[in-house]
């Protein structure tokens, strides 16, 4: 409710205890900063009344328009590339809207999760419109989707932290996409058949961080259960 928002310093003792105790003051500058804009982003929202959940429909939708936009035009991934920067914002403020304002629920996490692997198939559907190869964009998919699961379900079993931070988290797979669209819309631009050949890089450099990353937490988590057990 309004005016009993969490402070900054609040908010990150809560926002730790939801993540593995992994405390954002202490996160690396630009995690840090990006997490304090979550959180003011959160806060005005919270006090506008806005709810988490109106925040993560908001989200899913600006990733369908990805793959509506990017194949439209030469520029169009471009336009797909500020799409996925403005759904990341809306990925992080929801869950900052829910902890600065006391509602975090199960129920809610549950919505956040299945949000973003509904806007990661939209954002590779993009890859595979721009050009892409169908294989690599569904593979790339899994294997996000496989790092997802182990992580859930090692949970599930019994390992208490996060596990790794690997190489393969969802901010990474935030940074291809935009990256990779932004680069295959400019070079789109200068020749059309350079975007497809660009987005197929982008695409292979999503695969191999997240098979690498997926190896990490697989050992990580072999690990933590063998010490559990």
């Amino acid at each position: 409710m309004v005016g009993t928002q969490l402070k900054w310093d609040e908010y990150a003792t809560a926002w730790a205890r939801l993540h593995g105790g992994f405390d954002p003051r202490v996160a690396a500058p630009v995690v840090r900063a990006w997490l304090r804009f979550a959180y003011h982003v959160g806060y005005v929202l919270g006090r506008l009344r806005v709810t988490p959940t109106a925040v993560t429909v908001g989200g899913v939708l600006l990733c369908l328009c990805v793959p509506l936009f990017s194949a439209r035009s030469a520029h169009g991934p471009i336009v797909g590339a500020l799409f996925v920067l403005l759904a990341s914002v809306a990925d992080s403020v929801d869950g900052a809207v829910a902890v600065a304002t006391g509602r975090t629920t199960r129920l809610g996490y549950v919505y956040d999760s299945v949000a973003d692997r509904l806007g990661e198939i939209a954002w590779l559907a993009a890859f595979w419109l721009v050009g892409a190869p169908g294989a690599l964009v569904v593979a790339a998919g899994a294997l996000s989707w496989l790092h997802e699961y182990v992580r859930a379900r090692a949970v599930a079993a019994g390992m208490r932290e996060i596990g790794a931070v690997t190489v393969g988290e969802r901010p990474t797979r935030v940074c291809v996409a935009l990256v990779g669209l932004l680069l295959a819309g400019l070079t789109g631009l200068i020749d059309p058949d350079l975007a497809a050949g660009t987005i197929t890089m982008a695409a292979a450099v999503w695969v191999l961080l997240a098979g690498f990353g997926l190896g990490q937490l697989l050992s990580t988590v072999r690990r933590a259960l063998l010490d559990a057990g």
